[in-house]
């Protein structure tokens, strides 16, 4: 039986939301197309109809994973964007911290990319770029590149350590992002 274009889309954007949530949940390496399509409620013989290999996957949920991180920050079509500080302190939470599924690509990512094809790579630049450039117009008029860039790596990094943290030091997580959010807070606050 065949499959129209309309339900073929419907699949192929099913496939790409479990794998934007699994590749978070799980890393970028640590799962695969059978899980992936088995998440998305298909059978996995099906998927190179789709996509050209897994590695195509990978690059496009990375493309729909800071597509969906920016649009949080710069509040999407329809939501006013939180403030910066209202913004800092739920990126830096520890309800964040727990729910990488649902998380920053780049704190999920990070550590994965570097070991994947420069294709992937590539995309994952393309979209810290486009992260820095959103996260530009959050900042106080006057703020730099380089300001941006600073304030991103501690959030990316305090979100990474936190969460490497969590279970074996609690106390040591909570500590980081506590620290990295009101540093933050109040290099926002200064400008």
């Amino acid at each position: 039986m065949k499959v129209t274009k309309e339900k073929a889309a419907e699949h192929r954007a099913a496939i790409v939301k479990a794998a934007t949530r699994l590749f978070r949940e799980r890393g970028l390496d640590g799962v695969g197309v059978a899980e992936i399509t088995k998440a998305a409620g298909l059978t996995h013989g099906g998927f190179y109809g789709h996509f050209a290999s897994r590695d195509a996957l990978v690059a496009e949920a990375c493309d729909q994973s800071f597509a969906n991180s920016l649009k949080r920050l710069l509040g999407g079509e329809t939501a006013t964007a939180p403030d910066l500080p209202a913004y800092l302190e739920g990126y830096l939470s520890e309800r964040h911290r727990d729910r990488p599924d649902r998380g920053c690509p780049m704190a999920a990512y990070a550590s994965d990319i570097a070991r994947q094809n420069e294709t992937v790579q590539s995309r994952c630049a393309q979209g810290v770029d486009r992260f820095i450039d959103g996260f530009m117009e959050r900042l106080p008029a006057g703020a730099s590149r380089a300001q941006a860039i600073l304030m991103l790596s501690a959030m990316v990094g305090g979100m990474t350590l936190a969460r490497a943290t969590a279970k074996s030091a609690p106390d040591l997580s909570a500590e980081i992002l506590e620290s990295v959010r009101t540093q933050l807070v109040e290099l926002v606050a200064a400008h």
